[in-house]
């Protein structure tokens, strides 16, 4: 123990020596965090819209007013024509055209019924689904208030006689025709804060970069410098070596965990329901997982740049087929199969439902023991493929 301990010292002054890779360890990961906080998000606002009001009625005029208080859109235009709107979003000024058709209004109250049209940039399929369904919501939230104004009023049914007509009705029907009324909950996120959904999975892929880029070159500097050699002729253990190495980037992304929650706590208001100990707990078993797949690529490389490609090439893969970005429910078969061996996967689903949802362990139990198993696998793949030769 004695041996590690030392080791472990000597690691640690190396690390704080090399004051280039401080701000790298403890400013660029707050950095990070603080930007793609805000630049990774689905939620699309002020969107240029073009109107093309025919009707300029009360009712046209109340869907626009709606429509720009909401935040998500904004009327930069109002051609005359169809035609001219259609320019303006061919030539980029603007993303959808709000077409408003004459005597829309004069329909809703004869018939009940009226159409609009909405015409938008499909360009990003996924940006113009988002837009579309935020009009969507507002025009529905627009037709509820209108809905009892314009519903027709039921009156005497044709043919009865006075007696009849004069004769007490149930309740209900002398009220206004009923309808069925929704009140959506929204558990977990109330306000639908796309940062609160996203904040704790940045978080996974910044102790994931610490534990990995950094145990993964930490040994090949040694190759580098030569002095792998002058260790492999001490009587220094592997396994105390590889201890050594690997528990002070242990300790440092813990540390960075730790400032990352409180960013996430009081720099951006996302709740933290669980418990940080056990939040702690399960972090460490995870990045033994990514300190072992760290010195794996150290082992099978001999430079930091090739360390550096291979850990990158894996980290895109975990990263974009985790369900950070992209639900894995909406992946295809293959790709959520995949999904099984991905250690990101289970940590950001743990981190996501101990922070935002106060699970407990016995609600993350599937996940520890796959990243258990997972990190003696790992650990276990990279001590065999190290070989300290001995003379």
């Amino acid at each position: 123990m004695r041996t590690i301990l030392i080791m472990m010292r000597k690691e640690f002054l190396q690390i704080f020596r090399n004051r280039a890779m401080l701000p790298i360890m403890f400013a660029m990961p707050i950095i990070q965090l603080t930007i793609l906080a805000f630049a990774v998000t689905y939620e699309i606002r002020d969107t240029p819209v073009s109107l093309v009001d025919d009707d300029r009625s009360s009712i046209s005029e109340l869907l626009v007013d709606k429509m720009e208080a909401s935040g998500y859109f904004t009327v930069v235009s109002r051609p005359p024509t169809l035609e001219a709107a259609g320019e303006d979003l061919l030539r980029g000024r603007t993303d959808m055209v709000l077409n408003i058709p004459r005597d829309m209004e004069r329909d809703l109250r004869e018939t009940g019924t009226a159409q609009i049209q909405m015409i938008m940039d499909a360009q990003d399929g996924a940006s113009a689904g988002v837009i579309q369904a935020y009009a969507t919501q507002i025009i529905a939230s627009l037709n509820r208030e209108i809905q009892v104004d314009y519903m027709p009023v039921p009156g005497p049914v044709a043919g009865t006689s006075s007696e009849e007509r004069s004769a007490p009705e149930p309740a209900i029907a002398a009220s206004t025709p009923s309808h069925i009324r929704i009140e959506p909950r929204h558990w977990f996120n109330p306000d639908l804060d796309y940062q609160t959904f996203m904040v704790p999975g940045i978080l996974v892929v910044l102790v994931t970069l610490i534990g990995t880029f950094l145990s993964s070159m930490n040994v090949v500097v040694e190759k580098e410098i030569g002095t792998i050699e002058q260790l492999n002729v001490t009587p220094i253990r592997k396994h105390e070596f590889l201890i050594a190495k690997l528990m002070p980037f242990w300790f440092i992304a813990l540390f960075e965990l730790g400032i990352g929650l409180l960013v996430a706590r009081f720099g951006f208001h996302v709740p933290i329901l669980g418990s940080i100990w056990l939040l702690y707990f399960l972090a460490s078993v995870y990045l033994l997982v990514m300190l072992g797949f760290g010195l794996w690529i150290s082992t099978v490389t001999e430079t930091q740049q090739q360390a550096m490609f291979i850990s990158w090439f894996i980290m895109v893969i975990f990263i974009l087929m985790s369900g950070l970005f992209t639900p894995i429910e909406a992946m295809p078969p293959w790709a959520q199969k995949m999904t099984l061996i991905n250690p990101l996967a289970y940590f950001i689903e743990i981190m996501r439902r101990v922070m935002l949802k106060g699970a407990g362990f016995a609600d993350v139990l599937s996940q520890f023991w796959a990243l258990v198993a997972y990190a003696a696998i790992v650990l276990t793949l990279a001590v065999r493929q190290f070989r300290k030769v001995t003379v």
